[in-house]
């Protein structure tokens, strides 16, 4: 196909910028970061010739989804490009899964560094919050409902306390960690400071200490 034979979809890439406040090919090009060339095989009816991730790039730039560019810019009728347009559409399928999968861990690694961040508020509060509880003439009976926040955040996440503050558990070596003296498992011991677990991952032993007789 020579270059005079070329379709022009040019007014209707227009139609796609003027949606999104874009006035010219160049602004396009900037903010989708794709070159003016790439931008010429669109309106050429050549998307079939552009990569996912250009096409992905320009979805985003639009804001229209990449099988509407598909759909829109592509020469002829659809149907003579099947094989190309299936394999295009699996490999944006594909990408998109693995963007989701990124965007997973990064969430998981927020949620990691977060808690680094809240580790001593996690591993004292309770305690002095049961403190507070035991003693409502302590100012700090009012600072309780304050950090309500922070537990609906914790629950969000997943996190979950091993234990309350003075309560008598069975040791447990894997969840308990013993502040003195020795227990052996399955000994009552009781619960000073508490621990926390995401799912089955742990994040901080409960603190103990065995019971008397």
């Amino acid at each position: 196909m020579n270059q005079s034979s070329y379709p022009d979809y040019t007014h209707l890439l227009r139609q796609f910028m003027q949606g999104v406040g874009v006035s010219s090919f160049r602004q396009l090009s900037r903010i989708s970061g794709i070159s003016e060339r790439q931008l010429k095989r669109l309106r050429q009816g050549l998307v079939l010739q552009m990569r996912v991730g250009e096409l992905q790039k320009l979805s985003e730039a639009l804001q229209v989804p990449v099988s509407q560019l598909l759909t829109t810019f592509s020469v002829g009728e659809i149907t003579s490009h099947d094989e190309e347009l299936a394999a295009l559409r699996q490999e944006y399928q594909r990408l998109q899964q693995q963007l989701e999968k990124q965007r997973e861990k990064l969430e998981q690694e927020f949620q990691l560094s977060s808690l680094q961040v809240l580790e001593s508020w996690l591993l004292q509060w309770p305690t002095a919050a049961a403190a507070a509880q035991n003693n409502p003439q302590l100012p700090a009976q009012r600072l309780l409902p304050l950090v309500k926040p922070v537990e609906q955040l914790l629950e969000k996440w997943g996190v979950e306390v091993i234990a309350s503050v003075g309560e008598e558990v069975p040791y447990h070596p894997q969840w308990h960690q013993l502040m003195e003296g020795t227990a052996e498992p399955g000994e009552s011991v009781k619960v000073r400071y508490v621990g926390y677990r995401q799912g089955n991952k742990l994040l901080y032993r409960a603190k103990v200490s065995p019971v008397a007789g």
